[in-house]
């Protein structure tokens, strides 16, 4: 009776197979972690390609890519749909943009991150020439990006809803 308990220092067989099952667990779980975190990134930034919708018509306007450069969002017009005319310039833009064609053109710079929403930052509207204030917001898990556009305060501007690019 008061014989000693004998511990193996090997895994018994059933400690061996439920290991062996925890890693292949891992090895199937891993790319999903993987995906669900890309999924995660993308919902959290605002670095993607956007289309940008025309408030009176309703009707895509163009293609604007947002890239985060050390930590600050910028954005460029990649592609327009309809244009009024063929090799759009920003005729009205003042300064270097002036004349500048439209496709290539940075429209958005200087964001930053501000708890759930990028601010900081300018936009342009190359119909106008003009170049406000703005923030950026995500809404929609991602897949709308709120932007406000406003000379002096928030308060005085305009908001547009662009539809990220999958």
């Amino acid at each position: 009776m008061g014989g000693a308990l004998r511990m193996s220092p090997f895994p018994s067989r059933p400690n061996a197979i439920v290991l062996a099952a925890l890693a292949l667990f891992a090895l199937v779980l891993a790319p999903q972690c993987d995906q669900a975190q890309n999924a995660a990134t993308a919902e959290s930034s605002p670095a993607g390609r956007w289309k940008t919708v025309d408030d009176a018509t309703g009707k895509v306007k163009s293609i604007v890519a947002i890239r985060d450069e050390n930590g600050k969002l910028y954005g460029s017009i990649e592609q327009l749909f309809d244009p009024p005319v063929p090799h759009p310039t920003c005729y009205l833009c003042s300064g270097a943009k002036k004349n500048q064609p439209l496709v290539g053109l940075q429209v958005l710079w200087g964001f930053e991150r501000d708890g759930n929403q990028w601010t900081g930052g300018q936009i342009l509207d190359p119909e106008t020439g003009h170049v406000y204030s703005a923030s950026l917001t995500l809404e929609n898990g991602g897949t709308k990006l709120r932007l406000r556009g406003y000379f002096g305060i928030p308060l005085l501007g305009r908001t547009e809803h662009w539809i990220r690019i999958e």
